[in-house]
């Protein structure tokens, strides 16, 4: 047997010890410079780069278009979590007053903001239909995990003023809504550009069936993990004594279970957090079930944005300034301006609608469906598009990570003065 030489170094362990440094240094830098916590998520994409450059001995970055499956299954996790933690968070559903604006941004915003990034990828970037609709959809949603600052509190803390309700509830639902894009990306890279040979069984299947069975089944098993909770035979001792893992296996049965439907499991968890809320709206116990959702989120997130970090030496080759122009025009153009339009004749004012339009972040959620169809299919522009897509998250960070205190005093001046 061949003898293993003395404090030999394990990359494997190596990146352990580079990614918890990674993570420290994100979240105690900003506290020693007074900078927001939300700068965090910037600085955890530079050191997983500044890692891979530095410190010796690092394994070889995990290149997305060669494992995609990897960056798929972890920010799913991260994913379910964090919107079935979102829907507990709402305290106040009945007034329709509130959804009126999420409503328009789903309706309007989200399609307006896909057709646009689809038609600037084909235009200006040169990319195939196929992969500038996918890249349509995975830059529309806007992200329910590294917006928190400016959403809703946690559960019965009653933070739920327009601005705070409309990005909040629009995170919860545009990533599995952006889901019947993605797959028409596939559609158009599997069965070609004539769209009559499959665009009935898109809309059947893909639009109306998957989310039905998304809204209907997350509601059913929101509905019944509340019952048993805090209506059913023992349920007392659980709601009063019971861990906060619960909710783990509450995200998980309801993803499961729709996705084994045929449905969008990412509609499912956010609606069985709302419902399951729903059947006892002031319990503690939902506290506990956040406060535990709470860490898992943040700890799997910071961990995937030190790898998107690593990843940035190899992809940014493929980037240039038409890719940076795209994402760049998204941030600052597209989506403040569409969100602007969409919330017209609602109660919100003029500077409220800037203020939602303004503060669109990217992140997980685009993540999780590059990596979802890079897997089912390969696109002639994947590296391009995992470029892109990685250059914007990168950039929301850093703008909204250095502006979110503007926006979120802001929104706070406008409750006071309601």
């Amino acid at each position: 047997m061949e003898e293993k030489t003395l404090f030999e170094f394990s990359p494997y362990h190596v990146l352990m010890a580079a990614a918890g440094a990674a993570i420290f240094l994100a979240h105690w830098l900003p506290r020693l410079l007074s900078l927001r916590a939300a700068s965090s998520s910037a600085l955890l994409m530079v050191l997983g780069l500044a890692a891979y450059l530095v410190v010796p001995g690092m394994p070889a970055a995990f290149d997305p278009t060669a494992s995609p499956r990897l960056w798929e299954v972890t920010s799913e996790i991260v994913l379910i979590v964090v919107l079935f933690s979102t829907g507990l968070r709402i305290d106040n559903v009945r007034d329709y007053r509130l959804w009126r604006p999420t409503i328009r941004l789903l309706a309007i915003a989200l399609p307006a903001t896909i057709f646009v990034i689809a038609v600037m990828g084909w235009s200006l970037a040169g990319m195939t239909i196929a992969g500038a609709v996918l890249l349509g959809a995975a830059l529309a949603p806007t992200d329910p995990v590294l917006a928190g600052d400016v959403q809703v509190g946690p559960p019965l803390e009653g933070r739920e003023h327009p601005l705070r309700f409309a990005l909040t509830s629009e995170a919860g639902l545009n990533d599995g809504l952006a889901f019947p894009f993605v797959y028409l990306g596939l559609w158009f890279a599997s069965e070609g550009t004539q769209p009559s040979d499959w665009l009935s069984i898109w809309l059947l299947r893909d639009v109306l069936y998957r989310i039905a069975v998304g809204v209907v089944m997350g509601a059913a098993v929101g509905w019944l993990l509340g019952k048993s909770l805090f209506h059913a035979p023992g349920a007392t001792g659980l709601a009063q004594t019971g861990p906060g893992v619960v909710a783990l296996a509450a995200v998980l049965l309801c993803y499961g279970v729709v996705e084994l439907a045929e449905g969008y499991g990412f509609i499912g968890s956010f609606v069985a957090g709302v419902i399951c809320r729903r059947v006892e709206e002031k319990h503690e116990f939902h506290r506990r079930l956040h406060a535990f959702s709470e860490p898992i989120e943040h700890a799997v997130t910071a961990i995937l944005l030190v790898l998107l970090g690593s990843t940035l030496p190899d992809l940014w080759p493929a980037l240039n300034w038409r890719h940076a122009l795209i994402g760049l025009g998204l941030l600052l153009v597209v989506r403040p301006l569409l969100g602007w339009l969409s919330l017209a004749r609602t109660e919100l004012t003029s500077r409220e609608r800037w203020l939602v339009g303004l503060f669109g972040v990217r992140g997980v959620g685009s993540i999780y469906y590059l990596a979802y169809a890079s897997s089912h299919i390969e696109f002639i522009n994947e590296k391009e598009l995992w470029a892109l897509v990685v250059f914007t998250i990168f950039a929301s960070a850093v703008i909204h990570g250095a502006t979110g205190f503007l926006v979120e005093r802001a929104a706070d001046r406008v409750n006071c003065q309601k």
